[in-house]
């Protein structure tokens, strides 16, 4: 599994809003050279888990609500993608066609590790270093 675009586009988004009080989604778009479409979805997603908030009207925009080192990249994963599996193995609940004893494999074992090591390396980066030149 790969980081969606729709994750990325988060993370400009994110970028841009944590350099300015508050910004149109034009503006947003602008800065970070995400596709207009994009943004309003992202900024639904973000905006619900209460990483920003829209304001409307002629003066409207989206201002950041939290402080880029409170929030981690896992979060904003979660906000936007939902739970993180980097194989449909690893989701609760999936049953195997090549596993008859219900007994985990070698494979299984080896991408559930390698899954938890990139969850954890997600939950200990924030926001903040992400904006780090």
């Amino acid at each position: 599994m790969f980081i969606s675009r729709e994750y990325d586009y988060a993370l400009r988004i994110l970028r841009a809003l944590a350099k300015n009080k508050k910004l149109t989604v034009k503006e947003i778009c602008v800065a970070e050279q995400v596709p207009q479409p994009y943004s309003y979805k992202i900024l639904k997603k973000l905006e619900k888990a209460t990483f920003v908030k829209g304001y409307r009207g002629s003066l409207g925009g989206y201002k950041l609500t939290v402080q880029p080192q409170a929030v981690n990249l896992y979060d904003i994963y979660t906000a936007i993608e939902g739970e993180l599996y980097i194989n449909e193995c690893l989701q609760e609940g999936y049953r195997c066609p090549l596993n008859d004893d219900g007994k985990h494999c070698t494979i299984h074992k080896e991408l559930a590790k390698m899954q938890n090591k990139f969850i954890e390396e997600l939950s200990q980066r924030s926001l903040a270093d992400m904006l780090r030149e």
